[in-house]
């Protein structure tokens, strides 16, 4: 068996990485637009499996198991994806600012065989902000295209107090998550 990542996060590639299992990348759009009355948990499912079934139907190999992953930022029910410019993620960094919010990661592994869609949830509190450094690190461009408008494994870093649960779900996969998955549900293990 073989992966394929639905995904051409650079994030998310290094991560598959450490699998030590080899695998491919494909990338492809898909629409992201979903109800508004969807969880955050239910959202990034839902875009996990959109993008791990358009890369199954683009590249069918039945020896293949396609992974798409997704993930997003909440605070207070509101769901924050990537900013659209650098007023967004100052708004955006503002509303985080010294708060604990939530991060989601959908996973969703395909073959030819069975679907499977797992998330995990993982608590961020980022320490109070003044906007000087708010708008510093908006400046190092990091902030571009990061779901809450922040890297974890960036200079982001230091903008965090702590997590509560998975860092690599902050990342963009979490690892752990993913080969319990193949593990489990493909009878592939890593160690």
């Amino acid at each position: 068996m073989k992966l394929i990542l639905a995904s051409s996060s650079p994030r998310r590639q290094e991560l598959i990485k450490m699998l030590n299992i080899p695998f491919e990348v494909v990338s492809n759009d898909v629409d992201e637009s979903v109800s508004d009355v969807l969880s955050p948990r239910e959202v990034v499912e839902e875009l996990s499996l959109r993008k791990a079934r358009e890369a199954f139907k683009r590249f069918s190999d039945s020896e293949a198991i396609f992974i798409g992953s997704d993930t997003i930022v909440a605070i207070n029910g509101e769901i924050l994806g990537k900013p659209e410019d650098d007023q967004d993620a100052y708004r955006m960094l503002k509303l985080i600012q010294g708060q604990t919010h939530q991060v989601y990661t959908g996973i969703t592994c395909i073959s030819a065989i069975k679907t499977i869609t797992k998330s995990r949830l993982t608590e961020v509190k980022i320490k109070p902000l003044s906007d000087s450094k708010i708008l510093n690190y908006i400046n190092t461009g990091e902030p571009k295209d990061k779901a809450g408008s922040y890297a974890a494994q960036g200079i982001g870093a230091t903008l965090i107090e702590s997590i509560d649960g998975d860092y690599f779900n902050v990342v963009g996969l979490p690892i752990s998550l993913l080969s319990d998955i193949l593990e489990e549900e493909f009878n592939i293990s890593v160690i």
